[in-house]
């Protein structure tokens, strides 16, 4: 009897640690094969069993043995598994993997994002696209003459008015633009599809000024072209202080003199540290604000917030001119008198452009 116990009880002993072992084998599946926290990305195609979905990880070193995975899953009662494509972090381990493929993905291999900064003008953009999706530059730019495409904007955005219809802008959407850094599906988006994103984007943030524009004596339109001058003059933070010296002007009539909307009259890129010579600032036509007071017949950019807010709101100075010098430090003054004795002086250091 005795020795049926102790056989027994060997058995017994032998059982507990087998299932230990057993126990803390399988635990030890189920952890994560690598310990850094790279990303390894992979595919899961529609109708893939379970079987092969662990091929899949297995081939990948997500997991270790194919047979814990599917056991792992079976007794998970693990029955929803989605196909897509994944960024499964190396240090994931089986329990995360299965949630993860649980919950699916959105990834799209083929998205690409586009970057457009503030400052550039449609030509700039319409080669951007063009570069990086199967739009040609001249289909984009005869897109924004389409009279009947122009209109579905004017009657969808509140912020779009017959104004991008005038014959005299060069671009009929200049300005309208928001400059920021999006997300499409692949090199086969339209135009439409990226001017409607930059759109809705233009429309949250004028959204967040909705009152003051409408308090505003200037129309949206003015106001972007306001903002596409502050943003082609200057650096942040200068932006309110520049923004104050064409308010002042256009308090008493007096021209702008914007050297950027004088470069943009004649079709060129405005240089960050240029100043418009005689031959630049003599042409008379709708944006050479050299040549007629006001703002210019639209914007000559693509605005970003800090200069839209900066039209909005500028500084309360006296300011009348501003310059800067080779180094981009801005200078404000009331008085012409004290404008020229800067230009002299940055002369004489060396400081000036030419």
């Amino acid at each position: 009897m005795k020795k049926l116990c102790n056989i027994t009880l060997g058995v017994l002993i032998f059982l507990t640690v087998v299932i230990i072992g057993v126990c803390l084998f399988y635990n030890y599946q189920l952890t994560p094969v690598m310990k850094e926290d790279t990303i390894v990305e992979i595919e899961i195609p529609n109708n893939t069993t379970s079987r092969k979905i662990a091929t899949i990880l297995k081939e990948n070193k997500l997991i270790r043995d194919e047979k814990i995975f599917l056991i792992y899953i079976k007794l998970m009662n693990v029955n929803n598994m989605k196909a897509g494509y994944y960024d499964i972090p190396a240090n994931a381990g089986i329990k995360k993997i299965v949630s993860l493929l649980q919950k699916g993905s959105k990834k799209n291999p083929n998205e690409i994002s586009i970057t457009f900064k503030e400052g550039i003008n449609i030509r700039t953009f319409a080669t951007i696209v063009s570069k990086n999706t199967n739009n040609s530059y001249d289909s984009i730019l005869e897109l924004l003459k389409d009279e009947s495409y122009l209109q579905t904007l004017i009657d969808t955005y509140w912020f779009i008015g017959n104004e991008i219809k005038n014959n005299k802008l060069y671009y009929s959407l200049e300005g309208y633009l928001f400059p920021d850094t999006y997300l499409f599906s692949g090199k086969e988006v339209t135009t439409q599809e990226i001017i409607t994103k930059m759109l809705n984007q233009m429309g949250k943030v004028l959204s967040e000024y909705r009152d003051e524009i409408e308090k505003s004596s200037m129309s949206v339109h003015q106001i972007l072209t306001l903002a596409s001058l502050i943003e082609k003059e200057g650096k942040k933070s200068d932006f309110k202080d520049i923004s104050s010296v064409f308010h002042n002007r256009l308090s008493i009539s007096m021209a702008l003199q914007s050297c950027a909307s004088a470069y943009y009259g004649l079709g060129l890129e405005f240089n960050e540290l240029g100043i418009a010579t005689a031959e630049v600032i003599s042409p008379k036509n709708d944006y050479n604000t050299y040549q007629l007071n006001g703002l210019p017949v639209g914007p000559i950019s693509l605005p970003g917030k800090d200069t839209i807010e900066a039209a909005l709101f500028p500084n309360n100075t006296e300011y009348l001119y501003f310059l800067s010098d080779n180094q981009q430090k801005t200078y404000f003054f009331k008085t012409y008198q004290e404008h020229q004795a800067m230009e002299n002086k940055l002369k004489a250091e060396g400081k000036w452009y030419r």
